[in-house]
């Protein structure tokens, strides 16, 4: 088991190293990319436009031997062009169904928000059960499948807000942020003369993917964990501040997010530190801030935060 341990730790570190190699100073979020593959979660990133979002996706889909796609979500985009589509074939006199942006490993939803919640609630079964539906007739998604989808949170004209099932579907939600002066400089530097993105070649298969995401697995989690879960769960459910708390697939999500993490750490048990490193970015798209407290200028996060102080710590027995 500790080999495996090792092997694990190494080959997240290679994913992560090669994925560094096109995003500047950003350890922190291509972690949380590499906990969300590794726990079979679907990320959103959420930031202004040139941050680097969908450079960050392709340096992912490209340290990966994964089938990888790519849909600009407009607001002419239909659900076909998601799911795919029948077309009638003259020759042998029945449908031929043609496959949509969805059918892939690793998939970017460019702008996720410039589309219509019609179109947007065409990627809740994929995200869902990996699977779509057309015309009645049900094709399972090449495994593993993960969706980044990016939005501009700043934009409001010709944008469509997500809504909360469609939020739901998310592990977690990331940002960027704005590189330091010291990382302007390298990126003035790296990108000055050739692109690396072009350069990027591929670190890891969809063999070592699945073994990852089946070791993640067997992280263990004790009951004191699984109470301490739970406990923040039914904090969120009671704050006044809340008028939608977390649903009991967050705790889930929140779960194996946590043994994700474990597992990159080189531990198989779940700590309460890895709970608490992972709340805020798996819930905090997830609860509903009532009027009263964004009057008062409360936000998820901060709520988040209070909550995380509050429920005792699990200590070791």
């Amino acid at each position: 088991m500790n080999n495996d341990l090792e092997n694990a730790v190494k080959l997240c570190e290679r994913i992560e190293t090669n994925i560094g190699r096109v995003i500047v100073g950003k350890e922190d979020t291509i972690r949380l990319i590499v906990i969300a593959l590794t726990a079979r979660g679907h990320l959103l990133i959420e930031d202004v436009p040139g941050i680097g979002k969908t450079t960050m996706v392709r340096a992912l889909a490209k340290s990966l031997d994964l089938q990888f796609s790519r849909i600009q979500f407009t607001p002419d985009v239909m659900p076909s062009d998601v799911t795919g589509y029948n077309v009638y074939n003259p020759v042998t006199g029945e449908f031929d169904f043609r496959p949509g942006a969805v059918m892939t490993q690793i998939l970017l939803a460019d702008e996720i928000n410039r589309t219509s919640p019609k179109t947007q609630s065409s990627l809740l079964e994929a995200m869902q059960e990996n699977q779509v539906t057309v015309d009645r007739v049900t094709y399972p998604l090449p495994e593993p499948f993960m969706v980044l989808a990016t939005q501009n949170p700043i934009e409001q004209q010709g944008t469509y807000i997500l809504p909360e099932a469609q939020l739901d579907r998310f592990m977690m939600l990331v940002s960027l942020g704005y590189p330091t002066y010291e990382e302007e400089i390298d990126i003035l530097n790296r990108f000055s003369e050739q692109e690396p993105l072009t350069s990027l070649e591929s670190v890891a298969s969809s063999d070592d993917v699945f073994w990852l995401q089946n070791m993640a697995r067997l992280v263990f989690v004790s009951d004191p964990i699984k109470q301490y879960i739970s406990q923040l769960a039914q904090k969120t459910r009671s704050n006044r501040d809340i008028e939608l708390g977390i649903s009991p697939r967050a705790t889930l999500m929140l779960m194996q997010a946590a043994k994700a993490n474990a597992l990159l750490e080189g531990r198989a048990f779940v700590i309460p530190d890895d709970i608490q490193q992972l709340f805020l970015p798996v819930l905090q798209h997830r609860i509903l801030v009532r009027a009263e407290g964004r009057v008062q200028g409360a936000d998820a996060s901060q709520i988040l935060s209070v909550i995380l102080k509050q429920v005792p710590v699990p200590t070791r027995q």
